[in-house]
């Protein structure tokens, strides 16, 4: 193919796992409205159907809404980018579409319009510069990246002339300009990804792997465990291994095998911990990254069995940042702010 392309951005519920990684797809919600094929070439009937469906929804909204769906089945083009940002592992998905628009009755995520992709690349939130990850991480369901396309494209390994900004089209804006409360949501997110992001990053830049697994056994601490950091030359697969009493002799004993990366650990992982487990002992894996779907399904079933993600573990730590050491705060230097809390 040649011209330019349009690089565009996707935003999915993080309940939708990794679907559409598997699926070789995209999509956006809007359900209730149903298959909208017939009418998706008509801005006006696009309206009335959200106006319809949704008579709850503020009146700035429905253009917004409308003009969404209106892009999404008209205007993404075979031989177009996506870059899709998965909430579920945190992973940045770079992918072509394929053209072909379609309404998937019935879809198990409440996202039945789809476009085709075929994936090119799933990287790291942490190879990507802070300013990039800004551009893709606001609270709009479909949106155009503007200023870092090439550098999504080049992480992907694709190099191709990207499409200038389409000129201001007010029925194409952004959902936040519909919605106050959306603007401070996406305000109020970003600020935690920021800070999630920066955590990690931090730690990737100053920390080793056994450096980490210190990392882990203070939080522990903090968290009132007394924990100790197993050798390195004779693990067995446990790094850290925490317990409630000060001598550790009482159950529950807790394993803690540490992965300090943003890749995703699968489930051979995880069974490696469990197999190290015996009698009154838990299992604990916590990693920067992210689980594989078969990890997750295992840590369901066995109550022994507890995962904690990069997310997870950037929580625990800011709950508990004042009580970390002088050295630990000084590594990942903080300071508190308030943002407006929608749901309270």
């Amino acid at each position: 193919m040649t011209g330019s392309r349009t690089v565009w951005g996707v935003h999915m519920g993080g309940h939708v796992g990794d679907r559409p990684i598997e699926g070789g797809y995209v999509a956006i919600g809007w359900p209730e409205l149903g298959d909208l094929s017939a009418r998706r070439t008509d801005r006006d009937a696009l309206k009335v159907a959200v106006a319809e469906n949704y008579p709850e929804e503020k009146a700035g909204a429905i253009p917004v809404h409308a003009g969404t769906m209106f892009k999404f089945m008209n205007e993404i083009r075979a031989g177009d980018y996506v870059v899709y940002p998965s909430k579920s592992d945190r992973m940045v998905n770079i992918g072509l579409f394929k053209g072909g628009y379609e309404y998937v009755e019935g879809d198990r995520d409440d996202y039945p319009n789809r476009q085709k992709v075929e994936w090119k690349a799933h990287l790291p939130r942490s190879d990507f510069s802070q300013s990039a990850l800004h551009e893709i991480g606001s609270a709009v369901t479909l949106f155009r990246v503007k200023h870092h396309a090439a550098e999504y494209l080049s992480k992907a390994g694709v190099v191709v002339e990207v499409a200038p900004t389409a000129a201001f089209d007010p029925e194409d804006e952004t959902d936040e300009t519909a919605d106050d409360d959306m603007a401070t949501f996406s305000v109020s997110r970003q600020a935690e990804e920021t800070t999630s992001d920066f955590v990690i990053r931090k730690i990737l830049a100053e920390l080793s792997g056994h450096d980490f697994e210190h990392l882990v056994a203070h939080v522990l601490e903090c968290l009132g465990y007394t924990a100790r950091v197993t050798q390195k030359s004779a693990d067995g697969g446990v790094d850290v291994i925490a317990h409630m009493d000060a001598l550790g002799f009482q159950p529950p004993i807790v394993k803690v095998q540490c992965k300090r990366t943003t890749a995703q650990t699968g489930r051979p992982d995880v069974d490696q911990l469990l197999g190290t487990l015996g009698d009154g002992e838990y299992g604990l894996f916590v990693t920067l990254g992210s689980y594989s779907r078969s990890a997750i399904e295992l840590e369901r079933n066995r109550v022994k069995l507890r995962l904690i993600d990069g997310d997870e573990f950037v929580e625990i730590l800011l709950e508990n940042y004042q009580k970390l050491s002088p050295r630990y705060r000084s590594l990942i230097p903080l300071k508190q702010i308030y943002v407006p809390d929608i749901a309270g």
